[in-house]
């Protein structure tokens, strides 16, 4: 045998004509193209996240401009106009009208708060735990800092105004003709495809619309029960605690630990009785939110479980900050219902295969 090594020559990159390069190229192209998407994803997270909040809120807009037209026979754009304007109205009246008196409360809710942390944390120390109130102010720091990439750009109030209005913007204009845009993302799919598109966009505004009624009858239930029933009993910032409750109320399970925690603090700052009747309070409002509202409205259009819900809030919270955090259910239900499509098709593919070629034999 010679000692020479027999070289055989094989097609470079520049040998663009060989199968074998462009294979290799395909399979490069498709690695770079993943890294670019993710890099995007990364670097683009608030606008996307800002354009699912206007969806969110174009779902909301429609949910009640197509309940006004089981009512009021007029176009559709005087329809969404009511609804913008009640929203408007009830805004106002909450936040302008009665501004000044939450505010004080807000300012001296924050003061029994803190209190009441003191108290705890030397009741704690007092059986021999080490926790220390700031123990408590760090791991909240901690956590709020915790947040992702979204929380620097919405976290001054500056940003989080511009964030909103944009979001509204946004979702205005989709809500006065969402079909021109449904239409639009169609337009460059392949034509076979369009028509499980549709389907797939209406099962999600449908399971959305759903949803988020349900969220805001939650809301409305929690909010107003909470404050009907602590200033019954005498509770002070019966008003403050009802609209913390209703507005962390959109958060499922995390907003309602929440306002469990600020309604029990505030409850025992006016005494024991005022304390235990104040987390009785809590306790009958969650109870009714949870084995009647959620139960009829959102879970028989969603049904998602509970344990999904928190791992998504955590994980989208890390990622993508409050925005995250407060769109982790809607991004759930959107993938599950694509996921139950997507099944439902491919098990339709399977069943039909076989039956087309036992008509053709």
């Amino acid at each position: 045998m010679s000692d020479k090594q027999i070289h055989i020559e094989e097609p470079g990159p520049s040998e663009y004509r060989s199968l074998l390069v462009q294979h290799e190229m395909k399979r490069a192209s498709v690695w770079i193209a993943m890294g670019i998407a993710v890099a995007l994803v990364v670097l683009l997270a608030q606008p996307i996240m800002l354009i699912l909040g206007a969806l969110v809120l174009t779902t909301m807009m429609d949910g009640g401009t197509r309940l006004l037209g089981r009512v009021l026979p007029i176009g559709r754009g005087w329809r969404l106009a009511i609804v913008l304007l009640a929203a408007l109205a009830f805004l106002i009246y909450t936040f302008f009208l009665t501004g000044s008196s939450l505010a004080a409360q807000a300012q001296a809710m924050r003061v029994i708060v803190e209190t009441q942390v003191t108290r705890i944390g030397g009741w704690m120390q007092q059986l021999g735990i080490t926790t220390t109130p700031e123990d408590f102010k760090n791991l909240a720091s901690q956590a709020m800092s915790s947040l992702g990439r979204v929380t620097a750009a919405v976290g001054t109030m500056v940003g989080a105004l511009t964030s909103g209005v944009m979001m509204l913007v946004l979702a205005i204009f989709i809500a006065v003709e969402p079909k021109l845009y449904e239409r639009g993302v169609a337009w460059m799919l392949p034509m076979e495809k369009r028509a499980r598109f549709y389907r797939i966009a209406d099962k999600m505004g449908w399971t959305l619309r759903r949803l988020m009624f349900g969220r805001l009858i939650g809301m409305a239930v929690e909010g107003v029960g909470t404050w009907l029933l602590l200033w019954a009993g005498g509770v002070p910032m019966a008003g403050l605690l009802g609209i913390l409750t209703g507005l962390f109320a959109f958060l499922p399970n995390i907003g309602s630990i929440i306002s469990g925690i600020l309604i029990v603090l505030v409850g025992f700052s006016a005494g024991v009785d005022a304390g235990l009747y104040a987390f009785g309070v809590y306790l009958v409002v969650q109870i009714v939110d949870g084995y009647l509202i959620v139960p009829m409205v959102a879970k028989r259009a969603t049904d998602l479980a509970p344990a999904l819900v928190l791992a998504a809030q955590i994980l989208f919270g890390a990622l993508f900050g409050i925005l995250g955090l407060f769109l982790a259910d809607p991004i759930v239900a959107m993938l599950k219902v694509y996921l139950e499509e997507r099944s439902k098709a491919l098990e339709a593919e399977r069943t039909e295969g076989p039956a087309i070629l036992q008509d053709a034999s």
